[in-house]
């Protein structure tokens, strides 16, 4: 029996409605201030690219767009708290590597995508500090589940994570002050957290959805990951370890929340698309109407309370 869930998750009308409903809800935002044109570029490329790795690893093994409009949804509920552009730039780098990364499943000689991924990650730590404490979880999750860790593949992935930084330490010859980086990364690393002054209800709520959307996926792949051919497992199961992990480092550092919830946003995407478009019980279509209608309303609210953009890179105030 086909009920709602199936009927939008199989249909080939699904992603362009979600397409024009993101479109129509990005130039309300930059209608009234909340986001840029440049940021609405950068989260369709980025939009793009998720459709990219759902249909280059078949993450669904039927016919479904679900991936990507749960990206789409899932992206435009969070825009007007967590989207400025330093935001979507450190998420379409973690989706660029993760293009690479998964193309390089069991390939032991995989240098080039190594170097390119990598270079994706060191390039998003400019921006945020805190993503190279992803480095050495890829590193391991590329032994374990994609199978593909080598000492070429090692080196070539430790150079490509440098590699932005060469051109900074040019940048930083150029203007005669070494100095830059060192106080970025102190700061940025080491900042004490302090849940005292976390008061922004508004993005808290926002990244808990996406939390409970990701656990609600997670649940449910874990119980029928069986049915999924070993390449697809393994990759869920890295997204799985991931998301764990940028949980927790919200938790421990909150007042990054706002590139966490980008970055968490992508495993959610994959999970909940799972979710959707695998199962056929009332009990998951009631399911996935509520969420539709929360995903819905809390655009809605976040919106009404945005405020203008700003290139502030603090956790919850942007």
């Amino acid at each position: 029996m086909k009920r709602l869930q199936n009927r939008i998750a199989e249909s080939r009308f699904a992603l362009p409605v979600t397409a024009v409903y993101t479109l129509a809800v990005w130039l309300v935002m930059c209608a009234v201030n909340c986001r840029t044109h440049a940021e609405l570029v950068v989260f369709a490329v980025s939009a793009y690219l998720m459709a990219e790795l759902n249909n280059r690893n078949a993450l669904i093994r039927t016919y479904s767009r679900m991936v990507s409009c749960s990206f789409l949804a899932l992206g435009t509920m969070t825009a007007p708290m967590a989207g400025s552009l330093y935001v979507l730039a450190v998420q379409l780098c973690f989706i660029s590597a993760f293009l690479l990364l998964f193309a390089s499943y069991q390939d032991k000689r995989a240098q080039g995508r190594m170097f390119y991924a990598f270079m994706f990650i060191g390039t998003a730590s400019i921006i945020y500090p805190q993503s190279l404490f992803f480095a050495p979880v890829l590193w391991v999750l590329i032994g374990t589940n994609l199978m593909a860790f080598s000492g070429r593949n090692f080196w070539a992935s430790a150079i490509g994570l440098t590699v932005p930084y060469w051109f900074v330490c040019g940048y930083c010859a150029m203007i005669g002050d070494f100095g830059i980086i060192a106080r970025q990364l102190n700061m940025e690393f080491w900042t004490p957290c302090n849940y005292g002054d976390y008061t922004a209800t508004d993005m808290a709520v926002t990244f808990g959805f996406i939390l409970l959307v990701t656990a609600i996926g997670t649940i449910h792949f874990l119980r029928n990951s069986y049915k999924d051919k070993i390449r697809t497992r393994m990759i869920y199961e890295m997204l799985i370890t991931l998301a764990l992990f940028t949980t927790a480092l919200a938790v421990a550092q909150p007042m990054h929340g706002a590139q966490l919830t980008g970055i968490l946003a992508i495993y959610a995407s994959v999970l909940i698309g799972h979710f959707i478009a695998m199962t056929n019980t009332r009990l998951t279509n009631i399911t996935f109407i509520v969420l539709a209608i929360l995903a819905l309303t809390a655009t809605a609210f976040n919106i009404l309370n945005s405020t203008p953009t700003t290139n502030n890179l603090s956790l919850w105030s942007l």
